[in-house]
């Protein structure tokens, strides 16, 4: 394999989270001979994304999209140490099958049900609450001012940590390169990307790149001249405990923006809102939890009036302002073989494999081949035509 000083390969992924390892992962494993090469400037993870997510994965999307990318992902999750297995030592990254429920108030019932009928519709397993039954379910539940709800009991969290250095060591296994190193140029010509700078002024010549910066790939897409409408966007996720006791919960998600789960003896969870000011500030906000999310806990659950948030850890959404959903496919009609995976506004970690295996299909194949994700692509930032969700945060 060509070193770093003397490279060229056939992809150069910038950016080595769950995205871009995932990318690298389908890459070699569908072509062995395929040469790979992941930048990543933050090898530790310091302020990286991933490690700072929440880990939940779920098929409660509104867009079919969404769903299917959940759909391939899930499973892939569920078998996980198999997949990711290197020299006989199977990975484990935690994966809880303890569900997801979706909580409404009665206004957004209609678009729940129609999220709810489009989700069974494409397999998945989902059921159907109205407040009575979910007041039998979930008994310390406040259920007054809800209108119906919706579970999943498939989906679940896994340890966001583990899971990328499952990734990390397994795309290095089958032969992907590793660079630690930033990206600090890209040479377009003939409209086509030619090769890659790091910052040390090493060239690495290659046929693809690919964005996977997270809330960083608006920097890189500078780079080719792109503007892309992704910003970062901070957000916290709090661990707190309850001194009352509380029937087992799934991951519960409202409409106005609280998420949490279950987590060791407490919970792991926060309020993100989009009104946030966009930067790369990783400071944390202690104020924060007391402001906005022990006021939403305790109102859903008379136990949390009495809890204490015993850390908060900052990390950044790369948030598309267009309409909150990913930008993945190329550059079309500009620069064909720069692809973007990034924008996924905090979906990423449970949507990489399937991001990683459709890029793979797009360089490999010339075509997505397992789902059409053309949806999801430039055209749409290209024309200023949202295609955002329905009721779904």
């Amino acid at each position: 394999m060509p070193t770093a000083t003397t490279a060229a390969y056939d992809v150069v992924i910038i950016g080595g989270g769950a995205i871009g390892m995932a990318t690298a992962y389908y890459l070699r494993s569908n072509d062995p001979g395929c040469r790979v090469a992941v930048v990543e400037r933050d090898p530790a993870y310091t302020l990286a994304s991933t490690p700072r997510a929440s880990g939940g994965v779920r098929r409660l999307f509104a867009r079919p999209e969404n769903i299917l990318l959940s759909n391939f992902s899930i499973p892939v999750f569920e078998r996980f140490g198999e997949l990711m297995a290197v020299d006989g030592e199977c990975p484990d990254i935690g994966f809880r099958r303890n569900g997801y429920l979706f909580i409404v108030p009665p206004a957004g019932v209609e678009t729940l049900r129609r999220n709810f009928e489009r989700q069974a519709s494409l397999g998945a397993n989902v059921a159907w609450l109205d407040p009575p039954a979910l007041r039998q379910r979930f008994p310390s539940m406040r259920v007054d001012d809800l209108g119906a709800a919706v579970h999943s009991p498939d989906d679940g969290w896994l340890d966001p940590y583990a899971t990328l250095m499952a990734l990390r060591r397994k795309a290095r296994a089958l032969g992907a390169e590793l660079i630690a190193a930033e990206a600090a140029t890209i040479t377009v010509r003939d409209r086509l990307v030619r090769e890659v700078a790091l910052a040390d002024g090493t060239p690495l010549r290659t046929n693809f790149v690919v964005n996977a910066a997270g809330a960083w790939a608006p920097l890189v897409c500078a780079m080719v001249g792109m503007r892309a409408p992704i910003t970062p966007l901070r957000r916290f996720e709090h661990y707190f405990e309850c001194e009352e006791p509380i029937e087992p919960l799934p991951y519960v998600k409202d409409v106005n923006r609280l998420a949490f789960r279950p987590e060791g003896r407490g919970y792991s969870g926060g309020v993100p809102t989009l009104h946030e000011p966009r930067g790369y500030n990783f400071e944390a906000d202690h104020g924060y939890f007391e402001a906005a999310v022990w006021p939403a806990l305790a109102h859903r659950f008379r136990q949390f009036e009495r809890t204490k948030c015993k850390a908060t850890l900052p990390g950044l959404y790369d948030q598309n302002d267009l309409d909150g959903n990913p930008i993945i496919g190329p550059w079309t009609g500009t620069c064909e073989n720069f692809l973007m995976a990034a924008g996924f506004s905090g979906h990423g970690l449970m949507h990489a494999p399937a991001t990683g295996r459709a890029l793979a299909e797009l360089i490999l194949r010339g075509r997505y081949e397992t789902i059409d994700l053309t949806r999801l692509g430039w055209a749409r930032i290209e024309r200023g035509e949202p295609y955002a969700e329905a009721g779904i945060i």
